[in-house]
C-alpha cells in the first residue's frame, strides 16, 4: 500500500530528502569518465550521502525474490545491462553508456532516482536511445494527475517508445515509495489510460522507464544475481523521479540542477 503524504511536515521532509538525492546522484554522474571504476563511483555515492547523516537505501535491501542482500549503495549498468548493475572493479570506456540508480532514506522516508549517462563520445544511436527514454520519463510525470489512474502514467510512457522504436521492459517499471523503498502499487511502462489504481494526492510515485534498443526482453545474470541484461545484447537506457501527487499533478522531488 502506498504511503500518503498528509502534513506539511512530512513533505518538507521528502523535499529535502529529494534535494540531497539530486545533488548526490548529480555529482557522481559528473565523475562518470573514461577509466573510471564503477566501485569508485560507488564510493562517491556512499560517501555523499552519509556525509548528509543519510542511510543509502539499497546497500544491504533484499527485494522481493532475491535470496541475498544487495551488496552496494548505487546500481551502475553499463550498456546492455538493464538495471541492478553491482558496482565492481570495470573500468569504464569511452562510448559506453551508464545507468546509475540511486536511493536515500531521509528523515524516514525514502526517495529513489535514476539517469542514465554517457562516457567520453557516444554514438548518435546511444544518444537517441537516452533522450528518448528521458522524454518518456517527462511524459509519464506529465500525465499524472490528483484522481487520475496508473494507466494514465503506463500509457504515456508506452508511446514514447513506440515512437522511437524501442523494446518496453515489461517485468520491470516504477513503483509507489514513501516509508518504504518499495510500495504499491506498481507502475508499468505500458498499458492504457483509464485503467489501473487511482491517484492520489500526497501519494510518492518513482516513476522509471526502462528502453531497449531492441526487443525489451532481459534475464538475470545468475552469476551475481541481480544484474538485468537484455536477451538480444541491445543497449539499455533508464530514468527515474520521485514525484509527490499534489492538486495540481505532480510535483518532481529529485529533479538534477541544470548543467551548466
Amino acid at each position: 500500500m502506498s504511503t500518503i503524504l498528509k502534513t506539511e511536515r512530512e513533505i518538507e521532509i521528502v523535499r529535502e530528502g529529494g534535494k540531497r538525492l539530486a545533488f548526490v546522484l548529480n555529482e557522481v554522474g559528473k565523475a562518470v569518465k573514461p577509466g573510471i571504476t564503477t566501485k569508485e563511483l560507488d564510493a562517491l555515492a556512499e560517501k555523499l550521502i552519509r556525509e548528509n547523516g543519510d542511510i543509502p537505501a539499497f546497500l544491504n535491501y533484499t527485494p522481493d525474490g532475491a535470496d541475498r542482500p544487495y551488496p552496494a549503495t548505487l546500481c551502475v549498468s553499463v550498456n546492455n545491462e538493464v538495471v541492478h548493475g553491482i558496482p565492481g572493479k570495470r573500468a569504464l570506456k569511452d562510448g559506453d553508456i551508464v545507468g546509475l540508480d540511486l536511493g536515500l532514506k531521509h528523515g524516514g522516508f525514502f526517495v529513489d532516482a535514476a539517469i542514465t549517462v554517457s562516457v567520453g563520445k557516444i554514438d548518435a544511436g546511444a544518444e537517441k536511445l537516452i533522450k528518448t527514454t528521458e522524454r518518456a520519463l517527462e511524459a509519464g510525470i506529465g500525465a499524472i494527475k490528483n484522481g487520475g489512474r496508473i494507466g494514465d502514467i503506463s500509457e504515456a510512457i508506452e508511446k514514447e517508445a513506440i515512437f522511437g522504436k524501442y523494446g518496453v521492459v515489461r517485468i520491470l517499471g516504477g513503483h509507489a515509495i514513501g516509508k518504504h523503498i518499495h510500495e504499491e502499487p506498481h507502475i508499468s511502462n505500458y498499458g492504457k489510460s483509464g485503467t489501473g489504481p487511482v491517484l492520489k494526492k500526497g501519494m510518492l510515485l518513482a516513476l522509471e522507464p526502462i528502453f531497449n534498443e531492441g526487443g525489451g526482453e532481459v534475464y538475470i545474470d545468475q552469476k551475481d544475481g541481480y544484474t538485468f541484461r537484455t536477451l538480444d545484447g541491445s543497449r539499455s537506457a533508464h530514468f527515474e523521479h520521485t514525484v509527490l501527487i499534489t492538486e495540481k499533478g505532480a510535483e518532481i522531488l529529485t529533479a538534477l540542477p541544470p548543467s551548466t
